[in-house]
């Protein structure tokens, strides 16, 4: 059995684009290309696909991901590490919920927060592998050093103010301003100055691509247009402000 590049798009949530660059980089090959110069795909190129999008949701890039491809030819045995990974997952996701249930449940009956309550589940160090290998192990060990030096109050208040920040960058694309204008430049500012205590120094290269890993992974809380929106005003900003 066999599926058209339209009907594995719809069915995995991707475009066809997607599909065609993945064959471009010899990720994802279609099965056969039919006359009409349609793409077809068969029940192992499903598998492999599955396999790439599972692996683009733990963070690896393209490239990584043709290298676990390549080392893991039984699929069966892969899909069985996946599904551990998954697993592991969904038990955070668990203790999130059940973080964020005992803080409603304490604030709306005047109780304690404890830290150890709060952050249940909440692990910043599952991203060490993905940081040493964009930015290197120094910048890792500098993030998490000054992390760690947090109290509660003021790690909760850092990621009130990255949520601040998201907010802003929506309502000023929502009235019309452009990346370049001088609202959202200043917006952009208050996110590289949010950036700072954690990066010490935050290069042009630096800022822009992080601007372009919003777009790339939806992880980081932004999608679409609004996410293309904080990109543009990052390497706009990195480009007047910043150095390499």
């Amino acid at each position: 059995m066999e599926w058209s590049i339209q009907d594995i798009a719809r069915s995995a949530g991707t475009t066809s684009r997607t599909l065609r660059h993945y064959g471009a980089v010899g990720l994802l090959e279609p099965s056969r290309i039919g006359g009409n110069g349609y793409r077809y795909y068969d029940e192992q190129a499903l598998v492999r696909l599955q396999r790439i999008l599972l692996l683009r949701e733990l963070g690896l890039g393209l490239p990584a991901i043709a290298e676990v491809l390549d080392g893991q030819r039984d699929s069966a045995a892969a899909l069985e590490t996946h599904l551990e990974l998954l697993e592991e997952e969904q038990r955070r996701i668990g203790r999130q919920i059940d973080s964020v249930r005992t803080t409603l449940r304490k604030l709306k009956g005047g109780e304690r927060l404890m830290a150890e309550e709060v952050f249940d589940g909440f692990d910043h160090t599952k991203y060490e592998k993905e940081v040493t290998q964009r930015w290197g192990a120094e910048a890792y060990r500098r993030g998490n050093d000054w992390w760690n030096s947090l109290s509660a109050d003021e790690k909760q208040g850092h990621q009130q103010a990255q949520l601040d920040i998201a907010a802003a960058f929506g309502a000023a694309r929502a009235s019309g301003s452009t990346p370049d204008s001088d609202e959202v430049q200043a917006i952009t500012r208050r996110l590289h100055e949010w950036l700072r205590p954690a990066v010490s120094s935050v290069s042009a290269g630096y800022f822009a691509g992080l601007g372009q890993l919003y777009v790339d992974d939806s992880r980081y809380g932004l999608e679409g247009a609004t996410a293309e929106f904080v990109r543009d005003a990052m390497k706009i900003y990195a480009e007047r402000n910043l150095s390499d």
